[in-house]
């Protein structure tokens, strides 16, 4: 699986979660420390507690093992190191402080929104004949 992949699953599994403005930066071009970084919020640290666990439920079962975590004690930033891609996961009020969109300026910054579910077509009524 390729690290962009990889990302694109991972922000998906925080949408699941109802994770908050989750971008995908795309560091390739501007650091070799990783390839890409994940960053998403919550409005609460159980909040940021199950994105983390969901995140790292979901890759278990893909193959894909976090080689690092931190953060999960205190709930405010959590870090997962999949070594291609970084998953941050704040607090709302901790993102604000970071800003790390900011920091990694000069990354491409990617918007990843749900995905819609697919539609069930619309079947039309059939109306009684007028007599």
């Amino acid at each position: 699986m390729t690290p962009r992949t990889l990302a694109k699953k991972i922000a998906q599994f925080a949408l699941a979660k109802k994770a908050l403005n989750v971008t995908l930066l795309d560091l390739r071009k501007v650091t070799d420390m990783a390839d890409f970084f994940i960053v998403c919020s919550a409005d609460s640290d159980v909040q940021v507690k199950a994105i983390a666990d969901h995140i790292a439920d979901e890759t278990d079962k893909i193959g894909a093992r976090a080689w690092h975590q931190e953060g999960l004690s205190r709930r405010q930033w959590v870090l997962i190191d999949f070594v291609d891609v970084v998953v941050h996961i704040f607090h709302k009020d901790a993102r604000k402080y970071y800003a790390l969109e900011k920091l990694w300026g000069d990354a491409k910054i990617e918007v990843i929104a749900d995905e819609p579910a697919a539609k069930a077509p619309v079947r039309k009524r059939k109306t009684a004949a007028k007599k």
